[in-house]
């Protein structure tokens, strides 16, 4: 299944060349809707909430990679399954292609449950979904 992609993972950002060059067969820009990005200590968090979209790409591993790839993403997000310690939690939802017609099922990185609620309460959204934002594709958003 691929990953879908919205930080420091998307291409250009720091930690897609130290975890996905030479992993992948393909990126593509992609939206998923049903989420809200908030801004994070450098990074965002996407919170699972009705009538949001975010923007990010949706990454395909090389067969060969692929189990190697999901337990490195997994350790770079701190994600454990069952562990109520995560910040995220890995789910599989539905990607738009950038072409609006073709959906894929893909995994992404989702902000726990404690953590989605104190973003909710006190976090600043990214109001596009976009946490590069406008213009300069490299430029991040800082809080």
């Amino acid at each position: 299944m691929p990953f879908f992609v919205y930080g420091t993972l998307r291409p250009g950002e720091h930690n897609h060349d130290l975890f996905l060059r030479a992993r992948t067969r393909s990126e593509e820009p992609g939206r998923m809707r049903g989420l809200v990005l908030y801004e994070g200590p450098g990074y965002p968090y996407a919170v699972e909430e009705p009538g949001g979209a975010v923007s990010g790409d949706i990454v395909t591993a090389l067969p060969e990679t692929y189990r190697e790839l999901l337990a490195a993403l997994d350790e770079l997000e701190e994600y454990a399954p069952g562990d109520p310690r995560n910040l995220y939690e890995r789910v599989a939802r539905d990607a738009v292609r950038a072409d609006g017609a073709t959906v894929v099922r893909a995994w992404v990185y989702v902000a726990a449950p404690a953590v989605a609620a104190r973003l909710r309460a006190e976090g600043r959204p990214i109001e596009d979904g976009d946490w590069r934002g406008p213009g300069d594709s490299r430029t991040h958003r800082r809080g």
